[in-house]
C-alpha cells in the first residue's frame, strides 16, 4: 500500500492590505490524494486563520498600522496530515494616519472582459480620497469575491464558472477602513455551456415537521455543495416561494448544516421546501430537491 502523501503547497499567494488593520490573503488550491481539508495561514510563522478547504481566501484582522506582515499558507488532509508552507509573501499595512471618517468616490469606468470560461479581467478608473485609497474590492452582486491593492485599477479573476451571466462592481477602501459607494456595474457572460441552475446544489436534505407548545416548526439538515470557496449564504424556498435568506454570521458549520423555522399552528398543513446556496463567485448554485412534511405528522 503506497504510504500518504502530503498535500502541496499552495501556490500563487498573494497578500494585500486592505485597511490600516487588515490585510486579505488569497492563495491556489493545493492538491492531495485524499482531499484536503483546511488551510492554516501563518503570520509571522504562527498561525492566525483556519479555513475549510474548500476556501482560497481569507482577510485577517486586528493587525497593527503601519507594519510588516509576512504570510504563508499550508494545508492539512483529511488525518491531518500537514503539507509544507507556500512560499513567504509580504505586505506593509498603510500608517493609520489622522483620524478620517471620509470614504473614498466611487472607483469610475468599470470594464469587464471575459478571458475564456472560466476568467475575466477588470479594469476602472482610480477613486479619489482626502489620503490615499489602500484597496480595492471586487463584488459579484452583494458577494465580496476579489480584493487588490490601492495602487491597482485591474484585477483578474479565475475560479468563474463557464456560460455564466456576471455583474460585477468595484468599491475603494481607504486605510481607516471607509468604504466608498459601489462602481457603476459591469455585466459580463463567461464562454463555454454552463447552467447556474444546473450544479452546485445542497445535497442529502431532510426536512422534518415538529410541534411545540408554540406551533409547528421544520427542521432542516443538509450537507453544502462543494465549491471553490466557503459558502456562507443560503436561499430557503417554501411551498413555491422565497421565505427566507440563511446567512451565517460566525463560523460555518462543518458536516452538515442545520435550520429550524416557523410555519403556524394548524395541523394537517403541507409544506414543500428546499435551499440554494450563494456559490463563492457571487452567484446562485442549484436548487437541493424538493422535500415534502405535513403538520402534526411528526
Amino acid at each position: 500500500m503506497e504510504p500518504d502523501r502530503p498535500p502541496t503547497a499552495p501556490t500563487g499567494v498573494t497578500a494585500v492590505a486592505s485597511s490600516a488593520t487588515s490585510v486579505h490573503v488569497m492563495w491556489n488550491q493545493s492538491t492531495d490524494d485524499k482531499g484536503v481539508r483546511h488551510y492554516e495561514v501563518l503570520l509571522g510563522g504562527k498561525k492566525v486563520k483556519e479555513v475549510p478547504g474548500e476556501r482560497h481566501m481569507v482577510d485577517i484582522t486586528d493587525l497593527t498600522p503601519g507594519t510588516k506582515q509576512v504570510f504563508t499558507v499550508r494545508a492539512l488532509d483529511s488525518e491531518g496530515k500537514k503539507g509544507p508552507a507556500s512560499k513567504r509573501v509580504s505586505v506593509t499595512t498603510p500608517e493609520q494616519g489622522k483620524e478620517d471618517t471620509r470614504p473614498p468616490t466611487a472607483p469610475a469606468g468599470l470594464t469587464a472582459e471575459a478571458g475564456g470560461s472560466r476568467a475575466a479581467t477588470l479594469t476602472w478608473k482610480a477613486a479619489e480620497d482626502d489620503d490615499a485609497v489602500a484597496s480595492y474590492d471586487v463584488y459579484q452582486g452583494g458577494s465580496k469575491i476579489h480584493s487588490v491593492g490601492g495602487e491597482s485599477t485591474s484585477a483578474v479573476l479565475t475560479g468563474l464558472r463557464p456560460g455564466t451571466a456576471y455583474r460585477f462592481t468595484v468599491k475603494a477602501r481607504d486605510a481607516a477602513g471607509n468604504t466608498s459607494p459601489a462602481s457603476p456595474e459591469a455585466r459580463l457572460t463567461t464562454t463555454g455551456k454552463g447552467s447556474p441552475e444546473a450544479g452546485a446544489a445542497p445535497t442529502e436534505l431532510t426536512a422534518t415537521a415538529r410541534r411545540t407548545d408554540e406551533g409547528h416548526y421544520i427542521d432542516l439538515a443538509w450537507v453544502a455543495p462543494r465549491t471553490g470557496g466557503e459558502v456562507t449564504e443560503y436561499q430557503i424556498r417554501l411551498d413555491g416561494k422565497q421565505d427566507t435568506s440563511l446567512v451565517w454570521g460566525g463560523k460555518v458549520p462543518e458536516g452538515k448544516a442545520k435550520y429550524t423555522f416557523f410555519v403556524g399552528k394548524e395541523d394537517g398543513v403541507e409544506h414543500r421546501v428546499k435551499l440554494r446556496a450563494k456559490l463563492p463567485d457571487g452567484t446562485w448554485g442549484g436548487f437541493s430537491p424538493e422535500r415534502t412534511v405535513v403538520t402534526g405528522e411528526e
